[in-house]
């Protein structure tokens, strides 16, 4: 029963992490990246779909986007998402494209997104702890059903902490890897 609990939270972090990733890939350094427009909510027909099951995102510049919309009458509606967007970049129609040219990175707009990085990296470390705090209960309702002994306890409380610590400095690492990212552009 332990293991499994072990098994649950080796899983939950990795989720974690996965999750923080994807939240980096859509913050913008000063490089285009097709994370940065994807997941753009765009209405068609009445539903709100993501970019990417509208067109496809190419990236031929560093500091470019391009779109290509596959249905033509959706043009607008991708045009008016990307402004609404927060990204802050006003799309250029090409007839069948749309482009996007990402602008040099500010000094104050680089602080800014390392201070959201760290933010959101400060999520991550929170859910993490969330998910020890869940499993090290867990465990001290099994040893009060005499389900496992003490010691047992302690070992198991043991390995926890010790999966939080190592998830808590991977998600530093990705922390340090992004902010380097944002401020050497």
């Amino acid at each position: 029963m332990p293991g499994t609990l072990i098994k649950e939270l080796k899983t939950r972090t990795g989720k974690t992490l996965e999750h923080l990733r994807g939240t980096y890939a859509g913050v913008r350094t000063g490089r285009a990246h097709p994370a940065l427009v994807e997941d753009i909510k765009v209405d068609y027909f009445g539903s709100a779909l993501p970019l990417k099951q509208l067109g496809t995102v190419n990236i031929p510049e560093p500091r470019q986007i391009v779109i290509t919309v596959w249905d033509k009458g959706a043009l607008k509606a991708v045009e008016k998402a990307l402004q609404a967007s927060p990204l802050g970049i006003n799309p250029r129609p090409d007839g069948e494209t749309i482009r996007l040219t990402l602008p040099e990175l500010t000094r104050e707009r680089r602080t800014e997104l390392t201070k959201l990085v760290n933010k959101y990296a400060e999520e991550s470390r929170v859910a993490t702890r969330n998910i020890r705090r869940e499993a090290v209960d867990s465990l001290k309702k099994m040893e009060k059903d005499s389900k496992i002994n003490e010691d047992d306890l302690k070992k198991y409380q043991k390995e926890v902490q010790e999966l939080t610590d190592d998830a808590i400095k991977k998600i530093d690492a990705v922390l340090a890897e992004k902010e380097k990212e944002i401020m050497d552009d």
